[in-house]
């Protein structure tokens, strides 16, 4: 019985995608995030296509295909990545995964018409 444990154990290990698992990437600066952006964000009417230009400064525009938009900036806050817009505060953060990079942005008032956003990278 504890050959069998052993083999599946080390089957589960060996077929885990480690390498695969996205992680949360620090940011030293705003600037980092500088470039076109493309994802979806929850709006008044569920989720929406949407588009983001952030500058080196951290100031963005974002816009969805219904067209709706948004104009904010990114700042770091005791380390941990803010943004503030015409609509909502709150936080956000960037990740890794497969080679592709998230910017999720989650406002902090949960009552206001509009949710987490999440934009990949455009290379």
């Amino acid at each position: 019985m504890r050959k069998h444990l052993g083999l599946l154990l080390a089957a589960v290990f060996a077929l885990s995608p480690f390498d695969g698992v996205a992680g949360e990437k620090q940011i030293a600066d705003v600037k980092e995030l500088a470039g076109s952006w493309r994802g979806w964000v929850t709006g008044e009417q569920g989720q929406e296509r949407a588009t983001m230009i952030v500058s080196a400064d951290g100031s963005y525009k974002a816009s969805t295909t219904r067209g709706s938009t948004s104009v904010g900036k990114f700042y770091l806050q005791d380390g941990k990545l803010r943004y503030r817009s015409s609509r909502t505060t709150g936080t956000a953060s960037l990740s890794e995964d497969n080679g592709k990079t998230v910017l999720t942005v989650k406002p902090e008032d949960p009552n206001y018409q509009t949710g987490t956003g999440e934009y990949e990278r455009v290379k």
